[in-house]
């Protein structure tokens, strides 16, 4: 059965949270295979026309699919060909959805957020798993914890967790620790309300992994993620 880690990132954007993610999975790669998606809470159907200097430049797939760069880390650190059907963009999601509903698909039922929109996302993250039959499923959803963008895809994969037994399922958060010039000491409320956000949305970090400086450090809490 295929294990989930879900990696969210907190406090700002651009701490190396895709990384983190290809770092993680190059060390999983030994032993499991290991397939990365990354989830991005923009409205594009893809980031091919998105600014690259305000986005970064696009990576384009061997199937021609134009995907986040962070693609092209996990490709380098897992030694894995990527699909374009690993990036799911809101766009696609709200494009699907449109599109299911003109075609009667719903059945007459008022769409809405929650279930249609969740049950969507939940039910392409289990595609992929099935399809592909990884060891471990690597989830990143882009953005920051209390982005409204990225909202829904919490909310999908804190239902999966409830869905799958608990032995299957782990949460990691990359947040930042400043350290102020004037007490020259790190601190640590910038997590602790970063967390406090994740946590009202349903879901408790099982490892939190922490930028200072360009330097990383990880606080592991008992987690019951089981890889046999």
């Amino acid at each position: 059965m295929t294990k989930f880690i879900v990696v969210t990132g907190g406090v700002l954007s651009g701490l190396g949270k895709g990384i983190a993610v290809a770092s993680i999975g190059h060390l999983l790669s030994y032993q499991y295979k290991v397939i990365p998606v990354k989830l991005d809470g923009y409205l594009n159907l893809n980031p091919g026309t998105i600014n690259p200097i305000e986005h970064g430049e696009v990576f384009v797939l061997d199937d021609g699919g134009e995907v986040d760069m962070d693609f092209g880390h996990y490709e380098r650190f897992m030694g894995v060909n990527c699909k374009s059907e690993w990036n799911l963009t809101m766009g696609k999601v709200y494009s699907e959805i449109l599109k299911n509903e003109r075609e009667g698909v719903y059945l007459g039922q008022t769409v809405q957020i929650i279930p249609h929109v969740s049950d969507y996302i939940k039910n392409y993250l289990y595609d992929i798993a099935k399809k592909e039959n990884p060891d471990i499923l690597i989830i990143e959803i882009g953005g920051t914890v209390g982005d409204i963008e990225n909202e829904l895809f919490l909310e999908a994969v804190r239902q999966m967790k409830e869905e799958i037994d608990n032995h299957s399922f782990m949460f990691i958060h990359l947040t930042y620790i400043p350290i102020l010039n004037a007490v020259n000491e790190q601190k640590s409320k910038p997590t602790q309300q970063s967390v406090n956000l994740l946590r009202e949305a349903g879901i408790q970090p099982d490892m939190i992994i922490g930028e200072r400086k360009f330097l990383y450090f990880v606080v592991l809490r008992k987690t019951q993620l089981l890889l046999v």
